[in-house]
């Protein structure tokens, strides 16, 4: 191989490899460096229908059309049926008491499910990342850039208009973009500091894969109700007093769990002890424990002392980080694939449109600057709800604020209006944005003094009132009862929020429904 290349990435999962390959479909010569062998385990592994819309776009403007079909249920496995990969149709929440079955109250006021489809074709889904990095691995080989894999590039240096790496063969590149995760090549290459997000907890981690988990005992269909999807086709939490576990089912039977536990609850459950940790966690809540109790891991358990990470900054002169290697907030509310998928696209379309341009380092700065800001987003709301864990009722209002801006956005990305909804979170939306981060600083402000509880009747109603402007699928819709459904009739009632007609809505849902990958809002 060459040693020269116009782009370095550094890092081959599933954002580095589909960078490289838009990057080398916009003219670039391209190195992808991995310093393990595919397939290997990673986590991170939950879509939405924002992830999926943005994974769209790209396969569209760069013409990944082998890549397509992973950006809905039906298609996938159609097309890819080699790559496991789970049914996602919405986000299921349990809330949970220690030491006490999980039991449905009158009012659903344990529970919590948003549909994000109306069926299994069009669905999300839940990417088993070994099989998921490799294959865009491989797609980037296929495609012409150069992959190189159980190779490690520990430092680079400038020299003569190139960064040099430190590989076995010194590679030259012209840009480097890191994407090989928290903590990774960049910050140990130039000493790049680390910043906290505002109010987030040091949340730890335990987590594995499982073959023979059951699944939760949830009375699907009593006194006459169906649920709006089977909840365990789905992002499946359960909310603990001082934090969650999480629960995505594969086709294959394989089943991703762990828990995210502030301090206290891992002091408690002592995570570091892996297996023995995850057993008493099992002990103390007893419709966890009927669901994994017969599982067993099909690896040894990783504890992560942080999960949490954010860089202080994420570009500079001729490099820059995606967003999984310059920050991650939690697997809370599965922001991680549609922030990096974000990013991916935000920065393909700089390096496809501005190369050589005499502002391509300040647009590179600017996509650097607002990959932290979308973070910090996502930190600022999981922050409060890591606060509202105690109180459900709070949480599942403060969710809503996630629910909302992401169908916003998606609405009005398929409408051909996107100005209004750009950033993740809806961060440029001159109403929603300062209401926003109002309520998740007062969460986080009530909490800290210890009038959480007193002060939660009139957080409630500033979740109303943030959300009413961009809430477009009927979340505050009366006697919903934390079930929320996939219903069209509540888009077409928000097309004004929109800027759109219901004839302009009503052409979009049938448009989307007849897309090969159709998409959904949710």
């Amino acid at each position: 191989m060459t040693n020269q290349f116009d782009v370095a990435v550094v890092g081959g999962g599933f954002a580095g490899s589909l960078f490289a390959l838009a990057a080398k479909r916009a003219g670039r010569s391209v190195v992808l460096i991995e310093k393990a062998r595919h397939p290997r385990f990673a986590i991170g592994e939950s879509t939405s229908p924002l992830a999926n819309l943005l994974l769209e776009g790209l396969c569209d403007d760069y013409g990944l059309d082998r890549v397509r079909p992973l950006t809905a249920f039906g298609s996938w496995r159609r097309e890819r049926p080699e790559i496991d990969c789970g049914l996602k149709r919405g986000f299921t929440f349990f809330s949970h008491r220690e030491g006490e079955p999980w039991a449905r109250g009158p009012a659903r006021e344990s529970e919590l499910l948003v549909a994000a489809s109306p069926n299994d074709e069009v669905a999300d889904t839940h990417w088993l990342r070994a099989d998921v990095d490799a294959f865009l691995f491989s797609e980037a080989r296929r495609e012409g850039v150069e992959c190189i894999e159980e190779t490690r590039a520990e430092s680079m240096e400038a020299d003569s208009g190139s960064w040099v790496l430190s590989t076995p063969a010194p590679i030259r590149a012209r840009f480097v973009v890191d994407a090989s995760g928290p903590r990774g090549f960049l910050q140990r290459a130039l000493g790049i500091g680390e910043a906290r997000f505002e109010g987030l907890p040091r949340v730890e981690g335990l987590f594995s894969h499982f073959r023979n988990a059951g699944p939760f005992p949830f009375p699907s269909g009593s006194n006459g109700e169906t649920p709006p999807y089977p909840p365990d086709a789905a992002a499946v939490h359960h909310v603990l007093d001082g934090g969650w576990v999480w629960a995505l089912r594969f086709e294959s039977g394989l089943v991703s769990a762990g828990v995210a536990a502030v301090p206290s609850l891992a002091r408690s459950l002592r995570l570091e002890e892996g297996a023995a940790a995850w057993a008493r966690l099992l002990d103390r809540y007893p419709s966890l424990r009927e669901q994994f109790g017969r599982a067993e891991p099909t690896r040894d358990f990783t504890c992560s002392p942080c999960l949490s990470y954010r860089a202080s900054h994420a570009s500079g002169p001729a490099w820059t980080m995606l967003p999984s290697a310059a920050a991650f907030v939690d697997p809370l509310l599965s922001t991680g694939i549609p922030l990096a998928l974000a990013g991916v696209h935000r920065l393909a379309r700089i390096v496809d449109r501005e190369w050589d341009q005499p502002d391509f380092d300040e647009n590179i700065a600017a996509a650097g600057r607002r990959t932290l800001a979308e973070a910090d987003a996502a930190g600022l709301l999981v922050a409060a709800l890591y606060a509202a864990m105690g109180d459900f009722e709070l949480f599942t209002a403060l969710t809503l604020l996630y629910f909302a801006a992401a169908s916003f956005a998606e609405a009005a990305t398929r409408l051909g209006r996107p100005s209004g909804s750009r950033g993740f979170l809806l961060i440029d939306h001159h109403g929603f944005a300062p209401a926003f981060r109002r309520v998740c600083r007062d969460v986080l402000q009530s909490s800290s003094a210890g009038n959480l509880h007193t002060r939660r009747r009139e957080i409630l109603l500033a979740v109303s009132a943030a959300i009413e402007p961009v809430d477009v699928i009927g979340l505050a819709a009366p006697g919903r009862r934390n079930w929320h459904p996939f219903e069209n009739e509540a888009l077409l009632e928000g097309a004004g929020k929109l800027g759109a007609t219901r004839s302009e809505v009503s052409e979009m849902l049938a448009r989307c429904a007849a897309a090969p990958a159709a998409r959904t809002l949710g």
